[in-house]
């Protein structure tokens, strides 16, 4: 008899005990504490709270394997978050000198080595990390995933997409699409307070050569003008009816009180001109 106790969409494997894996494993005996599972060669226990009714020897249970608090394999019934090999995203339960700690839906959290973060971590954040199994034999998570993403999605240009921040650097935002595909938001398309651990919806702009996603968090052009043109609308009405500057003021400038690149600005201040909304004189463009 075969107890089912996990997700049957897992990749199950028989045979030779391996850590963060689910394996089926045989009941080899009964104690008060527990039940003994075995492959035939090496046994583990499934503590007594775990163990399903009507278990009797000989009975395959479907279980997970990692390490307690004292280091000792032990077998789990529950469905982790994460297996070794996968990605995905958990939530920091604390932090320490040593790392962050991470819930991985198991009564042992995993820890995020200091040398496997990219970015400053607090209780509470998600993070997308690579499940491992460590020098030391105990699962452990690294953030970075950059060299396990995917670069063969199924994605073209103008595609709708979701994504995760994992890395942000000079020359681009790095998410995950789907968790699992390799994308960048460029720089002259980065123009939202955007941190590590953010979920983004984005538009394909280009599939490179190699395979990888160029990514906005824009919408096209024509779409986006209306949006930018109400949200620099809404600040010149807040700052009293005056911007304080016209078209001609530096693209630094114009990104890091409007959030906009010159281009989205320009086009913007061009659209309200033509409404009637807005005038441009001594330097300051004003609502009418």
């Amino acid at each position: 008899m075969v107890i089912h106790m996990l997700s049957s969409d897992l990749n199950i494997k028989g045979g030779a005990m391996e850590l963060g894996k689910i394996q089926i494993l045989k009941v080899d005996r009964i104690k008060d504490f527990g039940a003994y599972l075995t492959d035939g060669s090496e046994d583990v226990l499934l503590p007594k709270k775990e163990v399903p009714e009507n278990c009797e020897i000989g009975t395959e249970l479907e279980v997970f394997l990692y390490r307690d608090s004292k280091d000792r394999l032990i077998a789990t019934t529950r469905r982790p978050k994460l297996l070794v090999g996968e990605i995905g995203r958990l939530s920091v339960k604390s932090t320490t000198e040593i790392g962050a700690f991470l819930d991985i839906g198991l009564e042992r959290d995993v820890l995020l080595p200091f040398k496997e973060t990219v970015s400053k971590l607090q209780e509470g954040d998600e993070v997308l990390v690579y499940l491992y199994e460590d020098r030391s034999h105990r699962l452990a998570a690294s953030a970075k995933v950059y060299s396990r993403l995917l670069s063969n999605s199924p994605y073209k240009k103008d595609d709708e997409v979701v994504g995760t921040v994992f890395e942000i650097k000079k020359m681009g935002t790095f998410v995950a699409v789907d968790d699992k595909y390799n994308g960048m938001i460029p720089p002259n398309e980065s123009f939202e307070d955007i941190k590590v651990g953010d979920r983004l919806d984005m538009r394909v702009i280009r599939v490179r050569d190699d395979g990888k996603l160029d990514l906005s968090p824009r919408k096209k052009a024509y779409r986006q003008l209306l949006t930018d043109a109400d949200i620099l609308y809404n600040i010149i009405e807040d700052r009293g009816g005056s911007l304080g500057f016209d078209e001609s003021v530096s693209p630094d400038r114009i990104k890091e009180e409007l959030q906009l690149s010159k281009n989205a600005f320009k086009r913007a201040v061009g659209h309200l001109l033509k409404e009637g909304k807005i005038e441009i004189a001594d330097g300051d463009i004003k609502l009418k």
